[in-house]
């Protein structure tokens, strides 16, 4: 068995599992099967689903980084199952404040002026929101086919994979109530990953003109 046909039916099945844990032993737990929610409930959800939207988010942007570094091409194969896997976390997150925490699933027609107030005057809940309009438009964009009609469209949409990593690091910094520790190391590393980022993209052209 060569790397891709590893990766294909051992890596891929693996890393599918994995991204999906956390969703399940939130679902296990507020059923009480495989644990306990906190005191707060709808709070716990909130966080883990936010919490992992924004790990998918960065070990997503980390998978280039990483194959440039360590030359493991067959890296690449799992960028879009964690780009789609971090949709569906931030889509949860979402749901989550919108059903539960405002609650929209309980009273529909009362709480909607109390949900536009919310999206348009809470600042980290309005660019929250905007990182999931931009991962709604990647996700929806992110098959094969699509990507050969859309040419440089496709490149240029995706590209604000990292809008939507600082986005979701400055979603998470303004909630944050009192511990920011989670926040700096959130912000650290995207800064590496968009700090590399920045330096390959300008060291090609000046790689050309040297040569």
């Amino acid at each position: 068995m060569n790397t891709l046909q590893r990766v294909r039916f051992i890596g891929k099945p693996l890393v599918f599992l994995l991204c999906l844990l956390p969703a399940a032993l939130a679902v296990g737990d507020a059923f009480g099967i495989t644990g306990q929610l906190s005191a707060n409930p709808v709070e716990d959800i909130l966080d883990r689903f936010g919490n992992w939207a924004i790990r998918l988010i960065i070990i997503g942007l980390a998978v280039t980084p990483l194959r440039h570094v360590t030359g493991w091409n067959w890296l690449i194969r799992f960028r879009r199952m964690l780009g789609l896997f971090a949709f569906f976390y931030v889509l949860m997150h979402f749901l989550t404040w919108l059903l539960l925490d405002r609650g929209l699933a309980v009273d529909p027609a009362f709480q909607w002026a109390g949900i536009l107030e919310d999206l348009t005057e809470r600042p980290f809940i309005t660019i929250g929101f905007a990182a999931l309009l931009l991962l709604i438009a990647m996700a929806a964009t992110s098959t094969a086919g699509i990507r050969r009609r859309m040419g440089r469209r496709w490149d240029r949409l995706h590209y604000s994979a990292y809008v939507v990593g600082v986005l979701g690091v400055w979603h998470y910094w303004w909630q944050v109530k009192k511990d920011t520790s989670d926040a700096w190391i959130y912000a650290v590393i995207l800064g590496v990953l968009l700090s590399y980022r920045i330096w390959r993209r300008f060291r090609r052209p000046m790689r050309n003109r040297g040569g």
